[in-house]
């Protein structure tokens, strides 16, 4: 299991997406705490966090 690495503190209401590996999975990740759903394939975890940056 890959290790997190700690974004550091932003101002609330800042968004700001990424993805994370989790096993054989990747999943977007968000700083106010939000997380996408796994998935197999890292570009679709990179659309949960491009769409969840433009709706924030």
């Amino acid at each position: 299991m890959a290790a997190e690495q700690s974004e550091p503190s932003e101002s609330p209401g800042t968004h700001r997406a990424s993805t994370a590996e989790r096993g054989r999975f990747c999943l977007a990740v968000c700083t106010c705490g939000w997380r996408g759903p796994a998935r197999r394939a890292r570009s679709k975890a990179r659309e949960d966090a491009e769409a969840h940056a433009l709706a924030a």
